[in-house]
Parts: structure tokens; sequence; C-alpha cells
């Protein structure tokens, strides 16, 4: 299921993050030129028309490029429908449409059902940010195949993201070989704060000195522009779009920017736009918490060996973890199982109901002496791939992903640039014991995270996006109880900020991060009977995951 990112110091400092999540406000101001409506002046929109006039080349789609993550082309679909790929020419600065452009990788497949009946092209961004809709796409293609009866489905690569001038900072193995001098939470007050910082220091110099000239440009108000601009050149009126996690804050900066062209318009796991970096993590760490505790009592009602009733569970990996910083426990490939691996495969683990068995036997294991399953859990879902998109991507992306993916430096580039907060270790010391109370176990990782934009190059925007879109028609926006990564209360703050009668909420009372992809039927029904025929669930709708199976 397409995913938010955890803010921990792994996934910002581009070690791999956990399956994605959702942390941006809008491009600097200063860079923006004028905000709203089509264009920054008269002079700009018609230097800009060159870009609205050009004709899309569509061909076969290639393999994904080392930076999308790598692996194979993607195969045909069901029908033999292939994929097609072609790249969109927009301006490096929307500001300046006279100068350098840049190229943004698209993907799409063709609808399937009548031509009569066809909508439009439905555009999907799956989260991150940083994640390569291009290879994201085809990978949950299967989830969205009913939708293609009456829309071409089309992704991209957001500017900074893969094969759309893709950020780089430091390269892969200097990345690994200074985390492992790294502690992402440090405690003893000297050492392990400075290696940190310094880390946080060179990275941000590497990315100004391997990617200085799209820095400033990868924000999210950007990205709303080339939105727009892709939707003139498919020749669509307006913008059919289904967003997820941090996609939702990129649907409503665009229906900020251009509430006239918004069309029929889906946003699930919806980002908060109310909170700064420092309480969108708070509120994350909350988030988690609940998560984890829900499995805790699902473990207890399966019989696990961890604990009697949810706090015992919970204590003991609290426990654990702090036990595992101290001294990690070996494993069979000799990497060995720190605590801040272990906090990995757990807050991965909590991006799908389906990962929970995985993670019981994981966590059995290691009150046992083994940590294999854990290590791999912590690999597979979050250091080391995009984890909840790959297996959601989980946020996407292929099985075969390499660890030459630039989806964590996009992440960062993209955070740092929306966002105007440059915490420092002291506001971090000070607001620790708020993350320890929402959290003790995922808190300490959220708070140090937020250092993330320290020392960065370019001047972020604002503590938090603008998304009201007074006019635009309604927006199905999908809250999810159990959500982890964008906790439910963010779908009201959205539909509240949004405006009266834009922002119109369905509840699913369910686990995971986002709701579409839990395969619950009545989510589901309800996205379709908007997107395909255009009508919106009952006000105060309610969806409840499916019953399981006999016997499961």
């Amino acid at each position: 299921m397409p995913s938010a990112r955890v803010i921990s110091t792994a996934a910002l400092l581009s070690t791999a993050a956990l399956l994605s999540c959702s942390l941006a406000a809008c491009a600097p101001a200063a860079r923006d030129g004028a905000r709203g409506g089509d264009g920054a002046t008269a002079t700009a929109a018609q230097q800009a028309s060159r870009f609205r006039e050009q004709t899309l080349n569509w061909r076969d789609c290639p393999a994904p490029s080392p930076l999308q993550g790598g692996g194979e082309a993607p195969a045909p679909l069901s029908d033999g429908t292939r994929w097609q790929c072609a790249t969109l020419q927009a301006p490096l600065d929307w500001s300046k449409p006279s100068g350098e452009s840049v190229g943004i990788a698209l993907i799409r497949a063709r609808a399937a059902g009548d031509p009569a009946d066809r909508v439009g092209s439905l555009v999907f961004n799956f989260g991150g940010p940083g994640g390569s809709g291009v290879t994201t796409l085809p990978a949950l293609a299967a989830d969205y195949e009913e939708l293609r009866s009456r829309y071409d489905l089309v992704s991209f690569d957001p500017r900074g993201v893969g094969d759309s001038r893709g950020v780089r900072c430091l390269a892969p193995d200097a990345v690994e070989d200074a985390e492992a001098e790294v502690d992402e939470t440090p405690d003893d007050g000297g050492t392990e704060t400075d290696a940190l910082v310094e880390l946080l220091r060179l990275t941000a110099a590497a990315c100004a000195k391997n990617s200085g000239d799209v820095l400033p440009h990868v924000g999210t108000t950007e990205a709303a522009r080339d939105l727009d601009l892709l939707r003139h050149v498919l020749g669509d009126e307006k913008l059919h779009y289904f967003g997820i996690s941090y996609g939702t804050q990129l649907g409503g900066v665009y229906a900020h920017l251009f509430p006239e062209h918004v069309g029929r318009a889906v946003l699930d796991g919806v980002v908060d736009p109310t909170r700064d970096m420092m309480e969108e993590a708070l509120g994350q760490a909350g988030g988690f918490q609940l998560a984890f505790e829900h499995f805790a009592s699902w473990c207890v009602e399966q019989r696990c060996t961890l604990g009697d009733d949810t706090a015992e569970i919970v204590a003991a990996a609290v426990d654990f973890a702090a036990g595992l910083d101290e001294t990690p426990l070996p494993t069979s490939n000799g990497d060995g199982l720190d605590g801040d691996e272990l906090i990995d495969a757990i807050s991965g683990s909590l991006y799908s109901q389906s990962f929970w068995p995985a993670l019981l036997v994981g966590l059995e294991a290691l009150t046992n002496g083994d940590g294999d399953v854990l290590l791999d859990l912590a690999e597979s879902s979050g250091r080391h791939g995009t984890g909840g998109d790959t297996d959601d991507s989980g946020d996407a992306g292929t099985d075969d992903a390499t660890d030459e993916s630039n989806e964590n430096d996009a992440f960062r580039a993209i955070t740092c640039d929306d966002s105007s907060d440059r915490y420092t270790v002291a506001d971090v010391e000070r607001r620790l014991p708020d993350f320890v109370e929402a959290s003790p176990l995922f808190g300490p990782g959220l708070a140090w995270g937020t250092l993330a934009c320290a020392g960065w190059p370019v001047p972020g925007e604002a503590e938090h996006p603008e998304v009201s879109a007074p006019g635009a028609p309604p927006v199905l926006l999908i809250g999810n109880t159990g959500d982890p990564a964008t906790p439910y209360e963010g779908a009201a703050r959205m539909a509240e900020r949004l405006g009266e009668g834009v922002g119109h909420e369905l509840t699913y009372r369910g686990e995971g991060h986002g709701a579409f992809d839990s395969g619950s039927t009545c989510v589901r029904g309800a996205v379709h009977t908007y997107l395909l025929d255009g009508k919106l669930p009952k006000p105060g709708t309610t969806c409840e995951p499916d019953p399981l199976p006999e016997g499961k």
C-alpha cells in the first residue's frame, strides 16, 4: 500500500526509510513568483506557453534506472496493454520560465473501456516525498484496474525524484559507512550527538555540491505547477487525481493554486496541513504508538509469548530496543541487530496489518536470542528499500530495487525545500520529553529526525502548506483511524483548511497506512463510485474492514 515515511533519522539520511511519510509545505515564496492563479506575471505566462504547446512522445517503457530503484521493464497488463513512458518538459524555475527546463518522467496505461465512456487521465502520486511514480504505478496496477475502464492511469517522478533530475547527495557506500558510526537516537549528551550533526552537515554539503542547481526548485508548489502543466498537455480540462500520504499534501497545494481545474480527486492517508515539522513528528509518534498497541492487543489474542497484556508487550519492546542499542545482537549474516533496526522493523510492519504475523514471529524469536527475522524485516521494509511501498511501496517500487535509488535524498530535499523549520539540538532536547511521553518506543527517533533540515543550503517556505481552495469542487478525503504515519485527525484538519464544501470525509476503521489498499470492499466501492460515476459517499460514511475468511 502506498505509504508515508516515518520521520526517522534513517529516512532523512538516505539510509532507506520506512515506507514513506509526509512532511513538506510549499516551495520557498521567494522562488515561487506570484502565488495562486495560473502564473506569476503576464510575461512569465507568455514565456511558459511554449511548455503548454508541447507534444508528448509516448513509447514503450525501458527498465527503471538506478535512481528509480532499478529492476526490469514493467510487464504488460493482463489484457496485453503495454506501459508507455514519456518526458514532460517544465521550467526548472517556474518564476523564470524562459530559463532552463527540467524533464518530468511519466508513465501511463491507456484506458481499457469504451472510448465514449472515457473520463480522462487519472494522475497518481503514491507518497514520499521521494517515491518514483514511474516504478510504483506498474507495481500496484492490479489495485487500480477497475479505474482503467474510464481513465488512462498516469503517474510521474516529481522533480528531484528518480529520472526527473533526481537529487543525489552522498554516494550510497559513503552513506552506509558514515551511518555505521552514527546513533540515530543519541543519548550521551556529547559524542553521539556530535556525530549525528556532523553527518547531517556532510550530507547537506554533498547535496549542494552534486545537485545544487535543482535543490531550490523541488518543492511541492513547483510539483503542483508541473501537475497543472501535465493536465493541460494531456488534454484534460480538469485534473483527476489520486494522492496517497504525501500525495495528499501535493493534492491540497494543487487545489489551492488551481481550484478551477480540480476534477474528481481522492486523497487517502491524509497529511495534517496545520502542523509544523516538530508537531507533525510528535503526531506520528502518537500514531505509531497507537498502532503498536493495536498490534500488541492482537498479539495477546493470538496467545503470543511476548506478554500477558498490551502494556507488558509494549514495555518489553522498549526494553529490547534499549538493550540492543547498548549491545547489538549477532545475526547469521554477521551484520547484527541494533536498537534502531528493531524500531525500523516494527515501524515498517505497522504500515499494513498483513505484516503483523511476521513481526510476531520476529519478536518471539528475539526473546530466544535470534534477530534474523527482525533484521530481514528492517531491511525489506525499512532500511534498504521503499518498504511500505515496495511492500506497499508497500510506497511501491520493485522487489529488485537497488540501494542507488535517490528516494531518501529526494525526501530530504523536498521536505527541506518546503519547510521553513530549522531545528537545533537544543530544540530537540527541549521537546524530547514530549516525544517520549507520546511514545517511549518511537518518540526519540522521530524527535531527532526533526534535525534533518539543519544546515540545509536552501531556505524553506513555510511552517505548513497552504491548501485553502475556495471554489474548488468536492475532494474525497479518506482517514484511517489506525493509521500510524498520517494519523486519522489529519483528514478533518485537511477538510477544514480546504474550506467549506470542498473536503468530503470518509472514515475507515482499520489498521495500516491509508485505506484504499487495505482491500476494504466498502472503501474501494466508495472510491470507484466517485471516480467512475461522480457520486460521493453520504456525509459521515464509515467503512469497516472486511471480515477475515473462516479459519483465519
